[in-house]
């Protein structure tokens, strides 16, 4: 009797858990679908402005050859060592180490013949004048090679700030003229994202080979530097919810 009665408790128990299984099962698969949102509109909203370039990059290079790579690589830094010194004490103006290059000259045979070079200094700087009057006292020992405008990454930000007011600006006014054009009396913000970028390059502007100057030639009067405009845009992208 015992037996028996052991045997339909363990059925019992093994029933009810079959049920438990198949009820968190039918649980597990439940899905509960939402309906999509009514009334949402996707918006985008940019303003961009032109701005002036305030940064300057003057590079000037040294040039020399050498039967070896040794004493070739002494010579340019010592020139390059030189220049930097000079334009340490300019206020204003920040100098620094450009690219260094040496590499070797074949003969018809394929054999090095001689070793060729190049090394530059950058100077960089928000005063136009004074760059250009210590690239004129400098060319005298170096050629300037390149002269190129940019807008500071402060600047870039002033813009920026500046922009963000007109575009936000400009997203609301098409918020609300689009939810009434649909039929809506108000609207409220989603989701919403501000971004900007200064799409413009650094512009260069011009490319000097010196070789044929002589010294009292090379040490020129500063160059007349004009600098262009950098595109700065700033776009409000986002979804509102319209309202009756």
């Amino acid at each position: 009797m015992i037996k028996k009665k052991t045997a339909f408790a363990l059925a019992a128990a093994a029933l009810s858990c079959a049920a438990l299984t198949m009820s968190a099962s039918a649980t597990a698969q439940t899905v509960v679908t939402q309906p999509q949102p009514a009334g949402v509109l996707s918006l985008s909203a940019e303003a961009s402005a032109e701005v002036p370039q305030d940064t300057v990059n003057i590079t000037l290079f040294y040039e020399q050859q050498a039967p070896d790579a040794s004493s070739l690589t002494t010579t340019l830094n010592q020139r390059a060592d030189a220049a930097l010194r000079q334009a340490k004490g300019v206020d204003g103006v920040t100098a620094r180490s450009g690219s260094f290059t040496v590499y070797p000259s074949t003969d018809r045979d394929g054999r090095i013949s001689a070793w060729r070079g190049r090394t530059e200094v950058v100077l960089e700087s928000h005063d136009f004048a004074a760059a250009s009057k210590l690239a004129g006292k400098m060319s005298s020992s170096m050629q300037v090679g390149n002269v190129a405008f940019s807008l500071s990454p402060e600047a870039q930000r002033a813009a920026a700030q500046k922009l963000s007011t007109q575009a936000i600006d400009s997203f609301r006014q098409q918020a609300q003229a689009s939810a009434q054009a649909f039929g809506y009396s108000s609207y409220t913000i989603r989701e919403v994202s501000v971004n900007h970028d200064g799409s413009s390059p650094p512009r260069p502007v011009m490319m000097m080979q010196a070789r044929g100057m002589s010294a009292d030639a090379k040490m020129a009067a500063p160059m007349a530097l004009e600098a262009g405009t950098s595109t700065v845009t700033v776009n409000v992208s986002g979804s509102v919810q319209m309202g009756r």
